[in-house]
């Protein structure tokens, strides 16, 4: 299969240079050990801990499995064998040099734990998702930061994306490396075995046996509610499970990367605001398969396109922010009163609002909201709006408009 460019690829080398050990952490399939084995092929030796004979010697005799696979080393799903982290402590302390342990791990909350534990200060952090926009479309960023990155979104000059796929189809398709490098593989094939390779090795250790088909209800009804306001308490009642329950299986979620939750931005405005945060799903595909979305028209025709459309956007932000080593700088707004913001991402105390409409076709409704936030908020620079439309560039002074495909 021909190698796909990551966006992380520069915030992994910098990290690397810098850190004796460095933590790719992920959700399982999202392109950890292609991506290590790719930049480290000729430095680093390989293992792979979901090996039972590895797994067992690594835990049973630590010392022993590290003198057998000496530094510079790829260990892969390190949860697996988490008693090796003390003894790559102690190798740490002895041989300080940038970049000779690298670690992955699928279960974020297990992996962390451990490593803040013995590792801290000693390893650099970097979160790998599912591919965005531009890695599905193969298409090399050309943004060397964040900051030029969003300078480029703000660029009032038109720029239409020529190739830019089926709405639709991306939307039931998703963002999962292997979903789009195997060509003789379709969504409808690899997300049941994905969801239930996610529930066997990483939820049914971290929740009760009997809890397991409780789980599976409870993933597909978060599943439909997917950009709205988390409400635990309505989750928990239409369930028939308590609000720690159900607080810790989303934690569960946001620990394997599966959803992230988008916090209201608080400062006032002279509104009362929502205080809830938003949850989001980070793959679409994933959403899809969930709510039993099975075709293009059907994603696009039904009541979620808005919803699945609003994913897609504030997840490919957040798989950026993270591939750039950027702090989560990412809120959303709404007043009490009904004026909202879908996204407001912080630069450095100046705001950027966001808006994603699936419309093709924008008019200056479309932008009455940002302009009304604009006012409010007595902030002059341009806002966003993502959308299905191919008119791009400015829509006005203080809007620019960019085509989904393009961001």
């Amino acid at each position: 299969m021909v190698y796909v460019p990551r966006l992380a690829e520069s915030h992994l080398r910098r990290s690397l240079g810098a850190f004796p050990a460095l933590v790719l952490s992920g959700p399982r399939q999202s392109g950890k050990t292609t991506l290590l084995r790719h930049l480290l092929a000729q430095s680093h030796a390989y293992v792979l801990l979901d090996d039972l004979d590895q797994r067992s010697f690594a835990e049973g005799d630590p010392i022993g499995f590290l003198d057998r696979h000496p530094a510079p080393v790829i260990l892969d799903e390190i949860q697996n064998a988490p008693g090796l982290l003390p003894s790559i402590k102690a190798r740490i302390e002895r041989d300080p040099r940038p970049g000779r342990w690298v670690i992955t791990g699928s279960q974020r909350f297990s992996v962390m734990k451990n490593v803040s534990e013995s590792l801290a200060g000693r390893a650099a952090i970097v979160n790998l998702h599912p591919f965005t926009f531009a890695e599905c479309q193969d298409r090399r960023p050309s943004a060397k930061t964040w900051d030029a990155y969003l300078d480029a979104l703000l660029d009032k000059r038109p720029n239409d994306p020529a190739r830019a796929p089926n709405l639709g189809a991306w939307l039931l398709k998703g963002c999962y490396p292997t979903v789009w490098r195997r060509k003789n593989l379709t969504a409808e094939l690899w997300y049941p075995s994905y969801v239930q390779a996610y529930l066997d090795r990483d939820v049914r250790g971290n929740i009760r046996e009997a809890n397991l088909y409780d789980f599976q209800r409870f993933l597909k009804l978060l599943a439909a509610r997917t950009a709205q306001e988390l409400n635990q308490a309505s989750l928990a009642k239409e369930l028939g499970l308590s609000i720690p329950t159900i607080r810790s299986w989303i934690s569960l979620l946001e620990a394997s990367s599966i959803v992230f939750l988008l916090p209201p931005f608080h400062r006032n405005f002279g509104k009362r605001v929502i205080k809830a945060p938003k949850l989001y799903f980070m793959d679409t595909g994933l959403v899809c398969y969930l709510v039993g979305l099975q075709s293009a028209q059907h994603v696009l025709d039904g009541p979620m396109a808005g919803a699945l459309f609003e994913t897609a956007v504030v997840s490919n932000f957040k798989k950026t922010i993270d591939a750039y080593g950027v702090r989560d700088c990412l809120y959303y707004w709404r007043a009490v009163a009904g004026l909202e913001v879908d996204l407001l991402i912080d630069r450095g105390g100046k705001l950027l609002p966001v808006e994603m409409k699936m419309s093709s076709t924008l008019t200056p409704r479309h932008a009455a909201g940002l302009l009304a936030w604009q006012r409010l908020a007595g902030q002059s620079s341009p806002g966003l709006i993502i959308s299905s439309s191919r008119e791009t560039g400015s829509m006005g002074a203080h809007v620019v408009r960019r085509h989904w495909a393009g961001v």
